[in-house]
């Protein structure tokens, strides 16, 4: 579906987040670099370009180099929590068909980095990570639900996820929508029903806030915008709209979530909803980097699909250098909204900024 001017159409849609993100992909920054590994352990570097900044930032930056942080142990022990909890949440039960397609996307791995970063977010504020896991678990059943439909025929029409055959190639099409329909329902069921020791008020604000970022307002008005704008020529900002409730929304209310079942102020709930829009952009920056420059067997999906089907992508609107410095740019500006909270409590999303920025798949 061609549109001649697609921006004019949807832009009048409110942005999910209070604080709209202005950026300037094309502003030096500092060069783009890898991890050897997807989990490895992570210490902030102060570069030369960083020692030339106003003294009170540079002591963040300090602040920053000195943190070391075993971002390894750390994913690995919050993915076997979030994993254990999922498995229990969606047991197989009658009509076995339905709940076994839930379970096979739900269970079928992934880096977990949408319910690490609730956890994240509820710690960093000062609460029990067991108030945050349910909420954990819905963002996680969102996000699976929505790539189970982006699979399908009618959207992406992908046969690969995470390295195995997609839920309609095991499933077929009409089990696979269902599924992912009951993943949807029941992470708000899950939230409301299963949350602990978070007052009533907090767990409605949460379940409205996350109703609203997958909506029609959010992950859905980007998913709108991008298939209607297939074929057409775009610039960087209906791009940053594209992304910013396609990809960032989601990982927005992650961090939101996790911040209101941990009793965060609302100015700690602002500054970190700010923090996850740009590590959201940021993931879709990276992602289309990736596309370019991964194998499907590296990445566990199929490579290349922007490049066949001529979509609208960073690299093909800044190129792969400039895409790579704006990548690291809102690196650095998502951390930057962490710098008045404990850096100690901090240091996983730290972590989490730094591996979105330099993941390899």
């Amino acid at each position: 579906m061609n549109l001649v001017n697609p921006t004019s159409l949807f832009y009048g849609a409110p942005v999910v987040s209070r604080s709209p993100i202005f950026l300037n992909p094309t502003r030096k920054s500092q060069p783009f670099s890898s991890f050897s590994s997807n989990f490895s352990s992570i210490s902030a570097i102060l570069t030369k370009e960083q020692q030339s900044t106003p003294p009170e930032k540079q002591q963040l930056k300090q602040t920053h180099m000195e943190l070391s942080f075993d971002f390894k142990n750390y994913m690995l022990e919050k993915a076997d929590l979030v994993n254990q909890a999922l498995n229990d949440a969606v047991p197989v039960k009658n009509p076995a068909k339905i709940h076994e397609s839930m379970r096979y996307s739900l269970l079928a791995g992934g880096k977990r980095v949408r319910p690490v970063l609730c956890l994240a977010a509820c710690a960093l504020v000062g609460g029990e990570e067991s108030t945050a896991m349910p909420a954990a678990c819905a963002v996680e059943m969102i996000h699976t639900m929505s790539l189970m439909h982006d699979d399908l025929p009618c959207m992406d029409n992908d046969d690969f996820r995470r390295g195995k055959p997609t839920n309609h190639m095991v499933y077929g099409e009409e089990v696979a929508v269902l599924a992912g329909d009951a993943l949807l329902s029941f992470a708000f069921e899950h939230i409301a029903t299963s949350t602990k020791g978070v007052s009533s008020d907090r767990i409605l604000r949460a379940i409205g806030e996350l109703a609203k970022c997958i909506g029609s307002e959010g992950l859905v008005a980007g998913q709108v915008v991008d298939i209607c704008s297939e074929g057409a020529d775009v610039g960087v900002d209906h791009l940053e709209f594209i992304h910013l409730h396609k990809t960032a929304a989601l990982l927005e209310g992650s961090v939101v979530l996790g911040a209101i079942m941990g009793g965060g102020s609302d100015v700690e709930i602002e500054k970190l909803r700010k923090f996850a829009r740009s590590i959201g952009l940021l993931f879709q920056v990276v992602d289309d980097i990736l596309d370019v420059t991964k194998s499907s067997e590296e990445l566990g999906k199929t490579a290349g699909k922007d490049l066949v089907s001529d979509k609208t992508t960073y690299p093909k609107l800044l190129g792969i250098d400039k895409s790579r410095e704006f990548a690291e740019e809102l690196k650095e500006e998502a951390i930057e909204q962490l710098s008045e909270f404990d850096q100690r409590k901090a240091a996983p999303l730290i972590a989490l900024a730094n591996y979105i920025a330099y993941r390899q798949n």
